[in-house]
């Protein structure tokens, strides 16, 4: 279903992963523990444009983990699935995971 939005220059699709209510164990987790923003890219623009017209690509791929701000990107929801759609600034791999720095507004 997230085949219908295609990013455009350097915007992202990253679909949310929901993080586990309960353990393996069968423990309850607190809201608080499972805070942490995580999803995996399911589309890429080409990339953002220099002044000379040459294209600059982005460096994450679809497949690919990301962490993302608490604050920041749109928030999308198609079906039963979470979506964030922002625009690809900075990103730096910690840990086998890209976090990921987003544009808080899309046009």
């Amino acid at each position: 279903m997230a085949k219908r939005l295609i990013p455009t220059l350097n915007r992202i699709l990253v679909e949310k992963i929901v993080p586990p209510a309960r353990t393996s164990a069968g423990v309850l987790l607190p809201e608080k523990a499972s805070q942490l923003n995580s999803g995996k890219v399911v589309a890429v623009g080409p990339g953002a444009r220099d002044r000379e017209g040459n294209v600059i690509p982005v460096s994450v791929k679809e497949g690919d983990t990301v962490l993302l701000p608490e604050y920041g990107g749109s928030q999308v929801k198609l079906g039963d699935k979470e979506y964030v759609f922002c625009i690809y600034f900075i990103m730096k791999m910690v840990k086998n995971y890209w976090v990921l720095y987003c544009d808080v507004y899309l046009l």
